[in-house]
């Protein structure tokens, strides 16, 4: 579970962590009403659970309250990677003297925790790792003895930080450990010109394995799609193209995904039905992907086991009848193979539906989506 900026500042706020005073706005009359309450210039911060913001300019300055209305006027309703900001973080504006980064995380590859600290923040950590590795200082956490303030010490000076940003780094720790958290990122952590260490951004993401150890509140997602297809018990992700695509189980997703960006397009979600999926489970999913209004087309790979090819092309079915006119507009591309593929095939071909295609391959399925949805 990801959080939005201002929950994981809440959460570092909890834990002793310095971040500059703000609130959530979710209209400009709030943006400024705060703005005029913290009596200061201030920040106008999109809320979305993405990367990014800088650039597509979801962060805007606001020398009062006059401003700050303004901005956040601009900032609430932008679109920004497919992620629309509902809300803004309106905060004190905060000058770095330097800027750092900060992150720990459960290390999935070596089965262990790491942490990753360096001299240099503010940027994108993939392009500072590819442009700059030595400056990326890595250290693999025992996760019995954690990280002290030794481990701090040593981290912060090995990154070039200063001594002071030592006790942040090891309160860092212990909100991943303590809130049972799988990434907790600061980017940028900075030291102001009054030598205070301070979060100036804040990413964490939350295990959803362990919800039943604490009070969150934090279920509620940047996108409509998402809260309704986790209701409906859907693993669906929002991306950002323009090809819906489903698929039962989670590596043939994936591979899905990488074929339908090998064919030049790019994929508008991650869905899984799952190795059981009933025909109302692939009924559903559909419903939610034909939701979108970003999806051009549909692409639905399915290899028959446990999920058999007739029970998804029932579901497929059902779902164009239920969504009447509103399943008409869009193509569907249909790869089945696998359990009881060639009566799936059939009961598709006697619906006779104009939008449903039917392809035997997946690179010939992933090529006729990207195709339908550019419109060719």
């Amino acid at each position: 579970m990801d959080l939005y900026e201002y929950q994981a500042k809440e959460l570092f706020g909890r834990h002793g962590i310095p971040v500059p005073a703000g609130r959530i706005a979710t209209t400009p009359a709030e943006a400024r009403d705060i703005a005029a309450e913290l009596n200061a210039p201030v920040v106008i911060k999109a809320q979305v659970k993405t990367g990014g913001r800088g650039k597509a300019g979801g962060i805007r300055p606001a020398a009062g309250p006059v401003a700050a209305e303004t901005e956040a006027g601009r900032v609430i309703g932008m679109d920004i990677k497919g992620h629309v900001a509902r809300s803004v973080l309106v905060e004190t504006a905060t000058v770095p003297f330097e800027e750092y980064y900060a992150a720990f995380l459960v290390d999935r590859a070596e089965g262990a925790f790491l942490a990753m600290v360096s001299g240099q923040g503010g940027m994108e950590i993939e392009e500072l790792a590819a442009t700059d590795p030595d400056a990326l200082v890595k250290l693999p956490i025992d996760p019995v003895a954690g990280v002290d303030a030794d481990t701090a010490r040593l981290l912060a000076a090995k990154a070039g930080l200063p001594e002071q940003a030592a006790e942040v780094l090891e309160k860092l720790w212990r909100v991943l450990v303590e809130e049972d958290a799988l990434l907790v990122e600061v980017n940028p952590l900075i030291c102001t010109t009054d030598q205070r260490i301070v979060a100036l951004d804040g990413k964490v993401t939350l295990d959803d394995n362990s919800a039943f150890r604490h009070s969150w509140e934090y279920a509620e997602s940047t996108d409509g799609l998402e809260d309704r297809a986790r209701a409906k018990g859907l693993n669906y992700v929002k991306l950002n193209g323009s090809v819906g695509v489903i698929g039962n189980g989670a590596g043939l997703v994936m591979s899905t995904l990488d074929v339908v960006a090998g064919a030049g397009a790019d994929p508008a979600n991650f869905l899984d039905i799952g190795g059981g999926a009933s025909a109302k489970i692939m009924a559903d999913g559909l419903e939610i992907i034909l939701a979108d209004p970003d999806v051009r087309s549909v692409l639905v790979n399915v290899f028959g086991g446990i999920t058999a090819c007739d029970a998804v092309a029932n579901g497929i079915v059902t779902a164009l009848e239920l969504l009447g006119d509103r399943g008409l507009g869009r193509p569907i591309v249909v790869r089945l193979d696998g359990n009881n593929a060639e009566v799936g095939r059939r009961i598709l071909s006697d619906a006779r539906h104009p939008a449903v295609r039917q392809v035997s391959t997946m690179d010939g399925a992933a090529e006729m989506a990207a195709r339908l949805a550019a419109g060719a």
